[in-house]
């Protein structure tokens, strides 16, 4: 089966190429860097005592973060939070267990950008990935950008650089935009999934996000596009050298933090609206469905589309329909909905090793129909009308960028987890 797993990433990349604007642009030495940049670090992070070491203590690290989240909550609501952590619920609901935590958690991270920690890792990580790989240096530093602070929150920071870009690169870093996370929500993941293969997925994301939007949307930068814009502020992410106000001084720290834990407060709000009307949505397709045929469910249509990218995946008939139904899922709904739906069951001998982490790194991402809307939204807020109608014409392009990297991402994983 792992023959069948190289296939598949071969496959995923040829998808890449055949879609790709310009082929003859298409920069190989690069692609073909970061391509085995991603498989070493995929080897590392999985097969060597200290690569797992590594990722292991990241997510113990989160899960402790996530512990004494619980100390907050159980001084408020003690009954929502079970024995082991001070409480007295018998057990702990999705709201409780995974999201309210991200009131610290963001918290904690804004303030890593306030005092300027954050921002210098960001920079630096950046221009050595540029070096390394021989990609812009704005398009390196955005991937690193997004690791740490999310989609929408990259483009709010970036928005000086993204003005003065042309349309095509602004276009890839759109296209870049479907496949990160946000690491202030890291640790509600690692409370639904195996945390090792969570954090394995971020840096992995990151590179194939380079890889697929270097072959899709090739664009040429010269010396003198090559340049980094100071990076401007946002009302939820702080300045290169720290949260600033409008007349150039510093916001004072604890209403910076105020307006962090009530941002906090806003995307848990968000995670559990969009959660309910999702999974709310497949169950009134399911019953629509139902009265055209019994057989037919929202989760078998996705199966049997999904299905040829899960097989190639390495797995067999059976597994490979199961876990093309959650690909489906995944990407017309959000990962949370569908990490509910395993997380009792991932640690379990109902899941293979190789399932079980292919799975994980295939849902840790952003990648789904209603992020595109949350990108040309943020865009439109940022960029002249140019722009916004080169994105908006290439939501088909900014999809399928999201699902390679995912399908990548999640081949590359597998091919050392048996």
């Amino acid at each position: 089966m792992i023959f069948i797993n190289m296939l598949g990433v071969l496959v995923y990349l040829a998808i890449a190429f055949l879609f790709s604007k310009n082929k003859k642009k298409i920069n190989w030495k690069s692609t073909v860097i970061v391509l085995v940049l991603n498989l070493v670090l995929a080897w590392f992070f999985t097969s060597f005592q200290i690569g797992q070491d590594i990722v292991k203590g990241a997510a113990d690290g989160f899960n402790w973060l996530v512990q004494v989240a619980y100390q907050g909550i159980v001084f408020a609501l003690p009954n929502w939070v079970t024995p082991q952590f001070g409480g007295t619920a018998k057990s702990m609901n999705f709201i409780t267990s995974s999201l309210l935590p991200i009131l610290l958690v963001v918290p904690m991270f804004d303030i890593l950008t306030y005092i300027g920690v954050l921002p210098w890792i960001i920079k630096w990580v950046g221009r050595g990935l540029s070096f390394i790989t021989g990609q812009p240096k704005f398009e390196s530093f955005f991937s690193v950008e997004m690791m740490f602070l999310g989609n929408t929150e990259a483009l709010a920071v970036s928005q000086l650089q993204l003005k003065t870009m042309r349309k095509e690169r602004n276009l890839t870093l759109a296209m870049m935009s479907m496949s990160c996370i946000t690491a202030s929500i890291l640790g509600a993941y690692t409370q639904m999934v195996p945390g090792q293969f969570v954090l394995t997925a971020v840096p992995i994301n990151i590179l194939n996000a380079i890889i697929v939007t270097n072959i899709l949307n090739p664009v040429e930068v010269t010396p003198e596009e090559d340049t980094i814009a100071k990076i401007g502020g946002s009302s939820s992410v702080a300045a290169e050298d720290g949260e600033v106000e409008a007349d150039g001084r510093r916001e004072p720290f604890f209403s910076f933090l105020g307006d962090s834990i009530m941002g906090a407060g806003r995307l848990i709000l968000i995670i559990a609206g969009n959660v309910i009307a999702f999974v709310a949505l497949a169950a009134l397709i399911d019953k629509l469905l139902g009265l055209i045929s019994p057989v037919l469910s929202l989760e078998h249509i996705l199966g049997v589309i999904m299905f040829p990218f899960a097989w190639l995946m390495g797995l067999d008939v059976h597994d490979a329909f199961g876990f093309a139904q959650y690909m489906g899922t995944k990407l017309v709904t959000n990962e949370f909905v569908v990490m509910g739906k395993i997380t009792g069951t991932i640690n379990t001998n109902a899941f293979s090793p190789h399932y079980r982490a292919i799975l994980t790194v295939f849902l840790t991402s952003f990648a789904n129909f209603s992020t595109t809307g949350m990108i040309i939204g943020c865009f439109k807020g940022i960029v002249d009308r140019e722009n916004n109608e080169l994105i908006s014409r290439n939501v088909g392009y900014m999809l399928l960028s999201g699902i390679l990297v995912s399908l990548l991402s999640a081949g590359m994983v597998g091919l050392f987890v048996w």
